[in-house]
C-alpha cells in the first residue's frame, strides 16, 4: 500500500528580522492555523547565551508554535570554499553552536547551504566539496549527541553552490548516507529543498528545471522551503494572486509530485516552510506590508498543502 505523506506548513523567520518580535511572528501564525516555525540565523545568534533561546521556545510554546527547524539565512557557513583554515575554524565552531541552539529551541534538524566557491577561483569547488563532506560527518556526530533528528543542506541554483545538478545532489548525498548507515552515533544528512531553485547556466538557459532538482533530491527530502521564482530563478517572491501570475512555480504540481512519489521519501510527516523576504526593510511604508504579504502567501499555500489545524495564542 502507498505511503499516505502528511504535508504541513511553517514559516522561516528571516522576514520578521530587525523589523517585529518572535512573538508578534507566533500570534500572526498562531491566527492563521500554522503550527511550525523555522528559525533562520541572524547575525547575534552564535553568541547569545542558552537563556534567551530557552525564552525563545517558550513564547513558541505559549501561541502553540513548534520551533521544528534552523536554518542558515546568510551563506555564513559556507567557509570551505576559500582555501582559509581561518575561515574553516570558524565555520566548525558557528555549526557547533547552531546545533546547540536547536536542540535548546526543540527543532527536529539544523541546516545550511553547503557554500560557494568564488567565481574566479572555481577550482576551489572540488577541494571545497570534499573539505565540507569532511566537515559534516563530525558534525552528523556532534547531532546525535545533541539529541537532533537529522541536519540538512539546501540544493542551490550555480554550479559554485553545490549541490546543484542532480548528479551532484546525488553523489554528496550518497557520501553522507553512506557514512550514517556506518556510523550509528550519526545522524542521516538530507536536502531542505527549495521548490524554486533549479540551475541555468551563464547564458540563462534552463539545464535543471526546479521539478527536476526536487525530484533529484526527494530520497533524502527532510523538509522544503516554499517560495516563487521567475522562468530563470533569478528573482523570489511569494504566493499573492500578483506573484502567482508572474511566477513558475505551481505548487499543487509540487504536492502531486511529493504525493505521487511518496514511498521514496525518508520522512512520514513532511513540512514545508514560507521563504519569503518580505517588503523594503526599515521603510514605514512598507514594513507594514509584511503581515499581508504572509497572509497572502500562506492562505495559498494552506489551501494547497490541505492543512487544517488551527491554533489561537
Amino acid at each position: 500500500m502507498p505511503k499516505k505523506l502528511e504535508l504541513r506548513l511553517g514559516v522561516k523567520t528571516d522576514p520578521v528580522q530587525y523589523r517585529y518580535s518572535y512573538p508578534w511572528l507566533f500570534r500572526f501564525l498562531a491566527d492563521r492555523g500554522v503550527e511550525y516555525v523555522q528559525l533562520g540565523t541572524f547575525f547575534e545568534i552564535y553568541q547569545l547565551p542558552d537563556s534567551w533561546f530557552i525564552t525563545l521556545r517558550a513564547d513558541a510554546h505559549d501561541c502553540g508554535i513548534r520551533i521544528s527547524s534552523v536554518f542558515t539565512a546568510h551563506r555564513e557557513l559556507g567557509g570551505f570554499f576559500y582555501d582559509s583554515p581561518e575561515f574553516e575554524a570558524v565555520v566548525r565552531t558557528n555549526f557547533k553552536r547552531l546545533i546547540e541552539v536547536g536542540a535548546l529551541v526543540g527543532a527536529d534538524c539544523v541546516g545550511s547551504s553547503a557554500g560557494a566557491a568564488p567565481r574566479d577561483r572555481l577550482d576551489l569547488k572540488d577541494r571545497g566539496i570534499s573539505g565540507y563532506l569532511a566537515h559534516m560527518k563530525g558534525m552528523m556526530a556532534y547531532a546525535h549527541a545533541r539529541g537532533l533528528r537529522a541536519l540538512t543542506i539546501e540544493p542551490m541554483s550555480c554550479l559554485a553552490e553545490p549541490p546543484t545538478t542532480p548528479d551532484e545532489i546525488r553523489a554528496m548525498a550518497g557520501e553522507l548516507e553512506e557514512h550514517n548507515r556506518a556510523h550509528a552515533d550519526t545522524v542521516p544528512v538530507r536536502y531542505c529543498t527549495d521548490i524554486a531553485h533549479g540551475y541555468a547556466d551563464a547564458g540563462g538557459n534552463v539545464v535543471h528545471t526546479h521539478m527536476e532538482v526536487l525530484e533529484a533530491s526527494l530520497p533524502w527530502l527532510e523538509e522544503l522551503h516554499l517560495k516563487n521564482t521567475d522562468g530563470i530563478f533569478q528573482s523570489t517572491f511569494g504566493f499573492s494572486e500578483a506573484d502567482r501570475a508572474r511566477g513558475i512555480v505551481q505548487v499543487p504540481d509540487v504536492v502531486r509530485l511529493l504525493e505521487e512519489k511518496a514511498d521514496v521519501i525518508p520522512v512520514d510527516t513532511l513540512i514545508g516552510y514560507l521563504e519569503i523576504g518580505g517588503p523594503k526593510l526599515g521603510r514605514d511604508y512598507s514594513d507594514q506590508l509584511l503581515e499581508t504579504q504572509l497572509r497572502e502567501s500562506l492562505d495559498y499555500v494552506k489551501e494547497a498543502f490541505k492543512v487544517k489545524e488551527t491554533f489561537q495564542c
